[in-house]
């Protein structure tokens, strides 16, 4: 028998990981430090915006970074204690401002 597509088995163990608050802080820094680490190798070579999406029930902001000598484009949703996280490097927050500064 054919499953449909985009039909997926739901496996107990991914859902409990999903809830685990330590399995999804670690997936977070993860995230962030990947974040960090292709702002910082980009360079002035990339358009870098941060936009808030949703202010309720909790602050979302969207992250879109675009190095165009790659052909790389990536978006990613962060929270505002995430985004808070992301900044708190000297050179991110450095990078960040230039990119508000040249819009």
């Amino acid at each position: 028998m054919m499953r449909p597509p985009g039909a997926f088995k739901v496996r107990r163990r991914g859902y409990d990981a999903l809830l685990d608050s330590a399995g999804r802080d670690g997936r977070t820094q993860r995230i962030l430090d990947s974040l960090r680490a292709e702002i910082l190798e980009a360079g002035e070579t990339q358009t870098l915006r941060i936009r808030r999406i949703f202010q309720s029930p909790r602050e979302i902001y969207r992250l879109e970074l675009e190095v165009p000598s790659l052909g790389y484009q990536r978006t990613t949703l962060l929270d505002r204690d995430a985004l808070e996280d992301l900044l708190a490097t000297d050179d991110v927050r450095s990078l960040v401002r230039e990119a508000v500064q040249n819009r």
